[in-house]
């Protein structure tokens, strides 16, 4: 349906490009208008991204500060949707609350106005293209250059060289349209021209994917008289409602934090908008009175649009906040998934990936929540229950009771942990480009350490057939091998979640660098446990293989585990493992295979 509506809307527009001069320079205005704001976004997203990121995250702290912050974001950048995507990537992330997201959210509808008066204001006076030339020049010049604050620099002035391009090219196009067509002469007064301009905007935005370039298009028609000053306004209260739906459009592949700020930004707009629309000649007498104070004559009607523009937005700003904690319980029940949506990440989504600070969190704690998942399968791939394995409980006592909760690890791992691996590593290389070289090299040993997670599933895979086979046999040696290498595969399980719980901790940071010494000796341990049971016929000779070869798979399922977390909670270093590193001595007792329980070590360092 899309597609057939598509073609006969090109077709028109073809057409009305090739018979009218006039429109043909208006319609080119507006593309090199939004070219010009595709190309000041791209900008400082290289030049000034990550400080813009930074400034955005210490500011924020309260929700006053995040209406301001958001406001003088975007009056400088020029650019809501940089502001909104940087938003969104915060509470995406987890790095601040959504009512400070909101509080952004509102300041850059503010800051947003900054265009009308730009334009307003220079646009209509001066000949803007002048001025548009040389800023094309330098910044083709610029783009050349492989250092991003000379690209984000060229892209800046690219963009407002553009800008200023089509502001010329909409103003010269109204005024030649004016000795032909007079569209003043269709205004259409009273509560009837209300309605039908308010949506005659918002469709225009909605069109145009760009409240600031239908903004820059009606106050261009405006001063050239082409539209009514009470037109205008109503044309400017629809292009506010119509940004909405650009917003939400940009939200549904967002996750539901994505969602939420999205439907705050709907509410807030359509309070806003519906709050401008009653009060409509209220505000315009109140405009009046302000364009008096502030030397803005009668003739001058651009600026006063602009004003109606800054002052309604103001004033939603000023209605809404009060009600900012209400809103965020209200938007905390939407979007709430019961249970886990199968291999489907949290933090991560295409907005969240496009600003450095924000994207290196979410690939980091979408790891972790990869961990998770891996962690209560190997659990329950070693018939174990979690609070035995997590709690300060003795493991002797522990191994010895097998659960009967059993899992399909290789059903988790192709449904959850494989579609949630490939979305960290799809996202990892989408965000990269965005990316200093420091940080490109944190978010690759993000990805060594989802690997590793992976990996130490893959061998828990293997690991468990023989668990469940042994286990529930009548042999007594066999059983207490396996209990064994359940036993130090739990004593890592406890060891890495004491480090979790205070990441960075050098004492616990030696209970991983001695986890991994005693490690490389597992192999060794089993292989004489296994020569004397093997030797006192204890144990067949195809139990022996199977022993040899899951005590190879537990030795790595802990090594994989263990670089995991070290990668995640250990710090800068820390991840690489150290060959070099001597193993402790091993007081295990291999010939005392008739009470193997007795020959592993306290719990936490039984390995």
């Amino acid at each position: 349906m899309k597609n057939v509506l598509i073609l006969p809307v090109l077709l028109f527009l073809g057409y009305a490009l090739i018979a009218s001069g006039d429109f043909s320079a208006i319609a080119s205005g507006v593309a090199i208008f939004i070219v010009g704001m595709l190309f000041m976004e791209d900008g400082f997203r290289l030049f000034t991204g990550g400080i813009l990121s930074k400034i955005l995250r210490k500011t924020t702290d309260t929700v006053a500060k995040s209406i301001f912050s958001g406001f003088i974001a975007t009056a400088v950048v020029q650019s809501s949707s940089l502001t909104s995507v940087i938003a969104i990537s915060f509470v995406t992330a987890e790095l601040i609350s959504l009512s400070q997201a909101i509080g952004i959210i509102f300041g850059a509808n503010i800051g947003t106005t900054a265009t009308a008066w730009i334009v307003a204001a220079f646009g209509m006076k001066i000949n803007i293209s002048a001025y548009a030339m040389p800023m094309l020049v330098f910044g083709v010049l610029f783009t050349f250059f492989k250092d991003k604050r000379f690209k984000g620099t060229g892209n800046i002035l690219l963009g407002l060289g553009f800008i200023f391009l089509g502001i010329s090219f909409m103003k010269d196009g109204f005024e030649t349209l004016k000795s032909g067509i007079d569209l003043a002469d269709f205004a259409v007064s009273g509560v009837a021209g209300i309605a039908i301009y308010v949506l005659v905007g918002a469709v225009a935005t909605i069109i145009i994917q760009s409240s600031s370039a239908t903004m820059a298009l009606i106050i261009t028609a405006v001063a050239t008289g082409q539209i009514d000053y009470m037109n205008s306004i109503s044309l400017a209260i629809g292009a506010n409602l119509g940004t909405t739906v650009t917003a939400v459009l940009g939200a549904l592949t967002s996750n539901a934090n994505g969602k939420r700020l999205a439907v705050a930004h709907f509410i807030f707009n359509a309070i806003t908008a519906l709050f401008a629309i009653v009060f409509i000649y209220v505000l315009q007498d109140i405009v009046d009175i302000l364009a008096g104070l502030f030397g803005i004559g009668d003739e001058e009607i651009a600026l006063k649009l602009s004003l109606f523009h800054t002052l309604f937005n103001v004033i939603g700003v000023i209605i809404v906040t009060p009600f900012i904690q209400r809103l965020v319980k209200f938007l905390d029940t939407l979007f709430v998934f019961k249970g886990e949506r199968r291999g489907k990440p949290i933090y991560l989504d295409h907005e969240v990936i496009k600003t450095a600070g924000p994207a290196i969190v979410a690939l980091s704690k979408e790891t972790m929540h990869l961990y998770d998942i891996a962690k209560h399968t190997i659990v329950k791939a070693l018939r174990m229950k979690k609070e035995d394995v997590f709690s300060e409980k003795d493991f002797r006592g522990a191994v010895k009771q097998v659960s009967s909760s059993d899992v399909d690890v290789n059903e988790i791992y192709e449904t959850r942990i494989k579609r949630l691996y490939s979305t960290i590593l799809q996202h990892a290389v989408l965000a990269e480009p965005y990316m200093e070289k420091a940080q490109r090299k944190h978010v690759y040993k993000i990805k060594l350490a989802s690997r590793e997670i992976v990996e130490a599933i893959k061998d828990i895979r293997e690991l468990q057939k023989n668990i469940n086979r042994y286990m529930a046999g009548d042999n007594m040696a066999i059983k207490g091998e396996y209990n064994f290498l359940r036993e130090n595969l739990a004593a890592v399980l406890r060891v890495i979640e004491r480090v979790r719980e205070q990441p960075g901790s050098r004492e616990l940071l030696h209970h991983i660098t001695e986890s991994k010494a005693k490690n490389r000796n597992l192999d060794v341990i089993a292989a004489k446990r296994l020569s004397v049971l093997l030797r006192d016929g204890k144990i067949s000779d195809r139990m022996a293989s199977s022993l040899m070869n899951d005590s190879s798979y537990t030795r790595m399922v802990s090594k994989n585990l263990l670089k995991c977390a070290a990668i995640l909670w250990g710090g800068e270093g820390e991840w690489e493992d150290s060959p070099d590193t001597p193993a402790p001595e091993n007081p295990e007792n291999p010939e005392n295979p008739e009470n193997p329980e007795a020959t592993v070590e306290p719990q936490g360092s039984a390995v």
